[in-house]
């Protein structure tokens, strides 16, 4: 490979197959979100609790198997488990709409689908974060993930608005055939893909145990990654609650549409575009560690203005309201994802990059299993605007975390490379 050094990514070989392949499956996540969750509240008479149990089986794979899914990605060729993964989420997916039309669907078995979709979900996702470097240099991390976060970002504003209307017109359940078929092109995108990939020797392979180890230690004994895994910890576990409860919010407390409800979050995409396209200007002028913490700032702004949302408008003025509190926090998404994984990828050793992915998905995941289901007693228990309050005071300790911790020093330079 060329270092292309600050040239557009898209001449890397490769890399357009794989953002193709990110930007469309993306969307149809995006898709599924929405309608999952209206599935849940809507047609399958669902409560809060029922949305954060959702969201907690999702994840359940990633706590339970994460460690151990990271160390046999690193002795595998990453392209040929995510074409596997792609084509298997597709099918399980279709399994929905098929149920649903035989009176045969209720949430406990929506909750099984849901978390062997998060079973194929795991093997692909560290299959992609580890895919990603050999496709392009490390100079050029950041730069291709600014870019796979526009991508991104179209799909977070397009998708729950398609979704919305999907829902709106045929039903939540069938919106999850517009997923399945991105999964299929996605598929078909990787195999595009031509990458070198070698398995590593036999000869270098240490016991399953030691592999997983080696993670752990590199994540939790390296002096940035340790602080802004932790950070990343209890983002993730206040992110889960805030999830959790603005959606029952929006349908069950204000009462809106599920149209609307996808009008609101595409706010999040929108900015999402901004933040993605100056996040690399922002990190190479003040470092990754500064860029995250203000993205988190950003992001406090956002869910408070969505706490603080009048019940006493016209929906559609509550809508504006829900969409600019969700603008804010879509800024601080597209500013924090490319300084974060391109810094914690650039410092890793490519032997290392499955593990040290999943090791932090795992532990991001875990919290989002435990929080998810938080946030839904929360908003039984308070009420839906002090669960928020909780996830805003949560989200302002987890950056000051940060910002007290060496992390705030990182840039963009391998210098840090060395634990």
């Amino acid at each position: 490979m060329t270092d292309p050094g600050r040239r557009d990514v898209f001449r890397i070989r490769g890399f357009p197959a794989y953002w193709a392949s990110y930007t469309v499956s993306g969307f149809g996540s995006y898709v599924t979100v929405l309608a999952l969750q209206v599935l849940v509240l809507a047609q399958l008479h669902g409560t809060a609790v029922d949305v954060g149990l959702l969201n907690a089986a999702r994840w359940l794979p990633y706590l339970l198997f994460g460690l151990v899914v990271g160390a046999l990605v690193d002795r595998r060729r990453r392209r040929p488990l995510l074409i596997g993964s792609d084509l298997g989420r597709a099918a399980v997916l279709l399994a929905i709409p098929a149920l649903f039309i035989a009176d045969a669907l209720n949430i406990p078995v929506l909750l099984v689908i849901v978390a062997v979709v998060g079973v194929l979900s795991l093997i692909g996702d560290a299959a992609a974060q580890s895919l990603v470097p050999r496709i392009v240099p490390r100079s050029a991390l950041v730069a291709a993930h600014a870019r796979t976060d526009q991508s991104d970002a179209v799909a977070q504003t397009s998708g729950p608005v398609v979704a919305g209307a999907i829902v709106s017109i045929v039903g939540a359940a069938f919106a999850l055939v517009v997923d399945a078929a991105s999964y299929l092109f996605s598929a078909i995108a990787i195999w595009r893909v031509n990458v070198d990939e070698a398995r590593a020797p036999v000869a270098q392979r240490v016991g399953l145990r030691r592999e997983i180890a080696d993670g752990l230690r590199w994540v939790y004994r390296h002096r940035m990654l340790a602080p802004m895994a932790i950070g990343s910890h209890a983002w993730f576990f206040f992110n889960s609650i805030l999830g959790t409860v603005f959606t029952s919010f929006a349908l069950l407390g204000l009462h809106l549409s599920a149209f609307q409800l996808g009008v609101a979050l595409a706010g999040a995409g929108v900015a999402a575009l901004l933040g993605s396209s100056v996040s690399l200007r922002v990190g190479r002028r003040w470092g990754a560690g500064v860029a995250v913490i203000a993205s988190n700032l950003i992001m406090v702004v956002g869910w408070t203005v969505i706490a603080l949302a009048p019940g006493t408008l016209t929906t559609w003025a509550v809508v504006v309201v829900l969409a600019v509190g969700q603008g804010f926090y879509g800024l601080g998404l597209g500013l924090s994802n490319a300084n974060e994984m391109g810094y914690r990828q650039a410092v890793t050793p490519d032997a290392l990059q499955g593990r040290t992915n999943t090791t932090m998905r795992s532990a991001n995941r875990a919290m989002i299993v435990v929080g998810a289901p938080l946030g839904g007693l929360l908003a039984t228990w308070l009420g839906y605007r002090p669960a928020l309050w909780v996830g805003v005071a949560g989200f302002l300790v987890a950056t000051a975390f940060l910002a007290l911790s060496p992390f705030r020093t990182a840039r963009h330079e391998a210098d840090e490379a060395a634990a």
